[in-house]
């Protein structure tokens, strides 16, 4: 499709006092906040889990020590995708356009449409997050209570689904403190980030910043917010489940949650000698992922 003279029939006379629908205000980049942010240097990235020993034996005097074997684990694919976007634009309505500078205002549009793609691609790691279609390395949707391993079934997500609420975010936070890697032994894992849809920002706010228990007559301390168990709070504008709530916790960088860039956002013009109209162009390539999918705890709410 082109743009021509008659897209903007009213830019070409005068008596035009304003425009309006594309100046909004954007949101800063949420999905920072969702992911860690690695750059990438391939077509796609490749991380293979290593797993450790498992806990030591008695040995009997005289007796030989019990030998163990550590191994590969699963291998965690993130594929780089192209994101483009383009548009067209006859000389005539650049020419004739009485109000905007229509070839400028082209890479201001595109770079907001970029910057939308890449929110609603980053949130829909998580808006699937419990769909068994969408799977990980180890064959199972990121959020699950049956990730398989050498010690048994693991879990990252509440065995019943609960709304967002003091007690959740405990359970929650206790699961998290409880893990375990693959051989079955402790690992020291903490929430790093309480992540919520728009309808639950107030709910959050209420629950981590109340010195009391929230929602209580109790004169009990709310512990969450006395211990600083979860550092910080993200709303996130593009996640489309209304209760659905997550933790992020401290896995190392590259290890949980990523967000791998490719190639940065690349706006381009050029004419076209033929028809003189100018084309636009917007080109972006990144993979989003996980590979060990205790970076992100979550619920699907009780609805």
């Amino acid at each position: 499709m082109t743009i021509t003279s008659s897209s903007f029939v009213k830019d070409l006379f005068p008596g035009l006092k304003n425009h309006f629908g594309v100046n909004y205000n954007d949101f800063d980049a949420e999905y920072r906040q969702l992911f860690d942010v690695v750059s990438s240097d391939k077509k796609y990235e490749e991380r293979v889990q290593r797993t450790g020993y498992g806990l030591a034996a008695q040995k009997a005097e005289g007796a030989s020590l019990l030998y163990d074997t550590a191994q590969e684990g699963y291998t965690s694919r993130i594929t780089n995708v192209a994101y483009a976007l383009g548009s067209k634009i006859t000389r005539e309505a650049i020419d004739d356009n009485q109000y905007i500078e229509l070839g400028q205002s082209q890479t201001r549009w595109m770079a907001r449409s970029m910057m939308q793609t890449k929110e609603n691609v980053s949130a829909n790691v998580y808006n699937r997050g419990f769909n068994s279609t969408y799977t990980g390395g180890d064959g199972k949707e990121l959020l699950a209570t049956d990730h398989p391993s050498l010690s048994g079934s693991q879990s990252n997500e509440l065995a019943t689904p609960a709304d967002l609420s003091e007690a959740s975010l405990e359970d929650l936070c206790i699961q998290i403190m409880q893990a375990k890697d693959d051989r079955g032994l402790r690992i020291q894992l903490r929430p790093k980030r309480l992540i919520v849809p728009t309808d639950l920002f107030f709910e959050s706010q209420r629950i981590l910043k109340s010195e009391l228990q929230p929602n209580s007559a109790n004169n009990d301390i709310n512990v969450l917010r006395a211990a600083g168990v979860i550092p910080e709070v993200a709303v996130n504008h593009f996640l489309t489940d209304t209760d659905a709530f997550f933790i992020r916790t401290d896995l190392p960088s590259e290890e949980g949650m990523i967000f791998q860039q490719r190639v940065e956002a690349d706006l381009e013009m050029d004419g076209d000698f033929d028809t003189k109209n100018m084309c636009y162009s917007a080109y972006e390539r990144y993979g989003v992922g996980w590979a060990d999918w205790r970076g992100l705890y979550g619920t699907a709410g009780a609805a």
